[in-house]
């Protein structure tokens, strides 16, 4: 029976650091890979471990460090790819091998020379054989978003009668609108014998700026996993970011969709994860962007100040943050500075903040923003100002 529970495949250690320059060594990887489990992530998709012996020895090591989450290695649908991976996977309490084959007639012309027929073939010998080694096999059907959803769906059809527990639906190039990557996924649901009996994944890529919005419309159409990672690192314009679709999940009620995260450490795990690949957040990446709850416009600020829900529809200790930041620039009017005034130490009279704005302006038309530092110098400027002229 559905229940509405979305599980959380994170793949920052496998997708996520296929971005060039994001390296990752072995005790990195436990280091996120343990942040991962207290995160509350279902699935660790700990690396491709017969892409190199790094990748084996790493998807070795996590599966002997973190006991909760299922640990997940990728491999083609090759059985020398299977076998490797089953090796890497000895140790983990859970594991599970993600195998699968390209569905697209894009793939199955160009990469693979072939058609349709032996396609569909091969990825139920792949799931087949990797069943012989773990219990819990997850078929990938790369550029599932460009497949016709009628062979799509024979596809489906014969990975779940070889033995699939999972069938990820990848938009793998993130050409899918919503509506229509949406669509698929029911189109899924209701064309395909034995589909109840195993967990539909969403694993989108965000070359449109549609990754995180895909998936949430495929969890609306009966997906219950989402594949994603943190920041929304990954291929090319990355994948789906974590922190964004348990957010919409946890702040939108009328989904009635449910996950385990906990956003509480969703701004510390996002921190890590830039540190360690060495690869900034975008300022203004929703949740764990460094503006994601800063305001700078006057009207934006009062309005926050006197109700922070008037502009804020999360709150930052909901995220892990302290708290949202008034940002003192140009823009920012009276009740702004007085705030960040009171936050430093100073109640400012009525007289003495119109007269501390006065001079507040002057500095922000020359500097982009003013901090504390020069706050303190203002104030304390004005008010020895006003000393001399009385």
């Amino acid at each position: 029976m559905d229940t509405g529970h979305v599980f959380i495949f994170d793949t920052t250690l496998r997708d996520g650091e296929q971005v060039p320059g994001c390296k990752l060594n072995t005790p990195q990887k436990i280091e996120i890979a343990q942040q991962l489990e207290k995160l509350g992530v279902d699935v660790i998709e700990a690396g491709f471990p017969i892409s190199s012996p790094g990748d084996f020895k790493s998807v070795v090591e996590i599966s002997k460090h973190v006991t909760n989450p299922v640990v997940c290695g990728l491999s083609r649908g090759v059985k020398k790819d299977i076998e490797v991976a089953a090796d890497a996977l000895k140790y983990a309490k859970r594991g599970r091998i993600h195998t699968g084959i390209g569905t697209s007639d894009h793939h199955i012309k160009y990469k693979f020379k072939s058609n349709r027929e032996r396609i569909l073939e091969w990825g139920a010998e792949a799931v087949t054989h990797a069943k012989k080694f773990v219990e819990d096999v997850e078929f990938y059907a790369e550029d599932a978003g460009r497949t016709e959803n009628e062979y799509l769906a024979r596809v489906c059809e014969a990975v779940i009668k070889a033995g699939a527990t999972v069938l990820n639906i990848p938009d793998t190039t993130g050409y899918c609108l919503p509506d229509e990557y949406g669509a698929k996924i029911k189109y899924l649901v209701d064309n395909v014998r034995g589909i109840e009996n195993v967990t539909i994944s969403a694993h989108c890529h965000n070359d449109l700026g549609l990754a995180t919005a895909n998936s949430i419309s495929a969890v609306m159409n009966g997906a219950r996993q989402i594949e994603c990672t943190i920041n929304g690192i990954g291929e090319r314009a990355g994948n789906t970011s974590l922190e964004e679709v348990a957010m919409i999940i946890k702040q939108h009620p009328r989904l009635n969709l449910t996950n385990n995260i906990n956003s509480k450490l969703l701004n510390p795990i996002s921190r890590l994860v830039a540190e360690r690949m060495g690869m900034l957040v975008q300022p203004n990446k929703a949740i764990v962007g460094s503006n994601a709850f800063a305001h700078s416009s006057g009207i934006h600020q009062d309005g926050v100040i006197k109700h922070r829900e008037t502009y804020e529809i999360i709150d930052p200790l909901e995220v892990g943050l302290d708290e949202s930041l008034i940002v003192l620039t140009a823009r920012s009017g009276r009740a702004a500075l007085a705030y960040r005034a009171h936050k430093i130490g100073y109640t400012l009279t009525k007289l003495e903040l119109d007269r501390v704005y006065e001079v507040f302006l002057d500095h922000a038309d020359v500097k982009k923003e003013i901090f504390d530092e020069d706050l303190h110098e203002i104030i304390s400027a004005t008010r020895l100002s006003s000393k001399v002229e009385a």
